[in-house]
């Protein structure tokens, strides 16, 4: 009976964002804070340790001081802590898990393996451009990482058009 009722619960996570292949940020305190500054990441993007990691520098957030208080620090950390890396089923988050390094803290998507082969042919004219800015502005080209989708079908990188890997 356990045996079901995990391979249920495994089941139930890898495809209870109907065929996303992360689901979106949604808890509201870390929408008002985060996503006041830029795209709401999903938190099945990173591991723990590097929500962890994130969380305790919010004084210098990218050069950014996005300092929160200590109980608005703590209820965001546990929600990324507990929707993380580690607690997707996705295809896509088996294939950013087994790119990582062990004993690594990646700091930022940016820097995870999957993310870097998957987007190394990308001219760095076409990131720069105004419309795009930088590989962390996701939804630039991304027409539904709002939703946690980031099929290659849905690339539309401006001034471009589709991207197709």
């Amino acid at each position: 009976m356990k045996k079901f009722v995990f391979l249920a619960l495994v089941f139930v996570g890898a495809y209870a964002g109907g065929g996303r292949a992360f689901a979106p940020a949604t808890d509201p305190l870390c929408l008002k804070e985060c996503a006041s500054c830029h795209f709401a990441y999903q938190p099945s993007l990173l591991p723990k340790a590097s929500w962890q990691e994130m969380m305790k520098n919010l004084s210098n957030h990218y050069g950014v001081d996005a300092s929160l208080d200590e109980e608005d620090t703590q209820k965001i950390l546990a929600y990324l802590e507990q929707n993380s890396l580690e607690n997707s089923f996705s295809k896509k988050s088996k294939k950013i898990k087994s790119s990582m390094q062990s004993g690594v803290v990646y700091t930022s998507i940016q820097d995870l393996p999957y993310f870097q082969r998957k987007h190394r042919k990308i001219p760095a004219n076409l990131i720069q451009q105004k419309e795009v800015k930088s590989l962390a502005r996701c939804n630039a080209c991304h027409k539904e990482a709002q939703n946690g989708i980031y099929d290659d079908k849905n690339v539309n990188i401006p001034n471009y058009g589709h991207w197709n890997d």
